[in-house]
């Protein structure tokens, strides 16, 4: 079997250059020259054949070629990485540094107050949480692992369900003084819905509510159309209207009779949570200390 060293090295350095985001930054990471960096990106563009980065005096970022090359290559890369820390005796030690995609409520109401104790327990671990609304692809933006809501699409990343969360329909006791309580879910229609939009779609979310075998669509309205799930609760207790919300990271609000639930015999309908990381044999043991985590958490 022939190997070439050089194409190792060019791919090496090309994933410094997409991880750090300019050839300074990757150069500094690497210990090279930023002159060095461009020759061996130049070189491995040739090697390959193809244009790998689109870069100006301002910034650079992978062609469509480049994209895809790069998702080829990156988790060859990893579990070259991994079989280096087997071979050391770090694959159970939990350390260095994890970038964690997290959808932003999970992020905000249930990661957050719980982060200091995580870190204290791997003091030799870094984070790196980025919150975004949609997971993108990890693979070619270094994510480690991606915490999601919602179904995931069939692909070579490995999704595992950490839980499933009730939807609740909710509003607050001074909007119900207001406008009457709705005593079955039809009657949501003579009430003000706060629509969620679907970011897949563009389009609000479908109304639904299960019970046994039982599924019921309701065609709800409302002048105030939101995209994030933060400020949909806020506008909620704030008495704009009536919302569909998980239940998890909202039960100090029913405790406390902020918020009241509104169908509880229409308890059913759920909504899945997923860690999603890329597919390997073996995650790494911060991957698999944050899933821990994560379940510790929600639990």
């Amino acid at each position: 079997m022939t190997f070439d060293g050089r194409l190792l090295s060019g791919v090496s350095v090309l994933a410094a250059v997409v991880e750090a985001g300019s050839f300074v930054a990757a150069a500094e990471a690497l210990g090279l020259s930023a002159s060095g960096v461009s020759r061996a990106i130049g070189r491995l563009e040739t090697r390959v054949g193809i244009r790998l980065l689109d870069r100006t005096t301002r910034s650079l970022h992978l062609t469509d070629e480049g994209r895809r090359f790069y998702q080829q290559v990156a988790p060859l890369l990893e579990g070259i990485e991994e079989a280096a820390m087997q071979a050391s005796g770090s694959a159970t030690a939990v350390r260095g540094r994890l970038r964690v995609n997290v959808d932003p409520f999970f992020s905000r109401l249930v990661l957050a107050p719980h982060l200091a104790d995580f870190l204290a327990r791997y003091p030799d671990l870094e984070i790196e949480l980025i919150t975004r609304d949609e997971m993108g692809d990890l693979v070619a933006d270094g994510i480690d692992i991606a915490v999601r809501f919602g179904p995931q699409p069939a692909s070579s990343l490995i999704a595992r369900r950490l839980l499933e969360t009730r939807i609740l329909t909710v509003a607050t006791p001074l909007y119900i003084a207001r406008h009457g309580r709705p005593k079955t879910p039809e009657d949501l229609v003579q009430h003000a819905c706060i629509q969620f939009r679907d970011p897949r779609t563009g389009r609000p979310f479908e109304w639904e509510f299960h019970t046994r075998r039982k599924v019921v669509p309701v065609a709800t309205k409302g002048n105030l159309t939101l995209s994030d799930v933060g400020t949909m609760l806020g506008a909620c207790l704030a008495g704009a209207g009536i919302a569909q919300v998980m239940a998890l990271g909202v039960q100090d609000f029913l405790d406390r009779g902020q918020l009241i639930d509104l169908f509880p015999d229409w308890p059913d309908e759920t909504f899945p949570l997923y860690a999603v990381y890329p597919s390997r044999r073996h995650p790494p043991a911060k991957v698999r200390a944050f899933i821990d985590f994560c379940i510790e958490t929600i639990r």
